[in-house]
């Protein structure tokens, strides 16, 4: 996994930062988790009606230093990225994401590049 300083998920047409003014503890306090080798991740679904059905994910991954990340929209097994953008089906997913994304960016975790 290549974590890089700037990112977008499959099919978004925008594209991410990390924001200058990060910090780890805003990190756990939006949920993310730190992993066994020290970077942090976040695993939301991307289902409007509720967090706890099978449903596609939103997937984020920092590195520990927070030098990098990445980020995707995975199947609910979240084993294979996918697009939810060019889909009419997933547009109540396209609407969870822009959400959480709006939510990173308030909160100064994200910028747009």
């Amino acid at each position: 996994m290549a974590l890089k300083a700037t990112g977008a998920a499959l099919g978004d047409p925008k594209t991410y930062q990390i924001s200058p003014n990060i910090k780890r503890y805003t990190l756990m306090d939006l949920g993310f988790v730190k992993t066994k080798n020290g970077n942090f991740q976040l695993e939301r679904a991307l289902d409007p009606n509720s967090p706890f059905t099978q449903a596609n994910k939103l997937k984020i991954t920092f590195k520990a230093d927070l030098s990098g990340f990445q980020m995707d929209t995975t199947t609910a097994n979240g084993l294979k990225a996918i697009n939810i953008f060019k889909s009419e089906q997933t547009k109540d997913n396209v609407e969870q994401y822009q959400y959480l994304i709006d939510n990173l960016i308030e909160r100064e975790v994200l910028a747009i590049n």
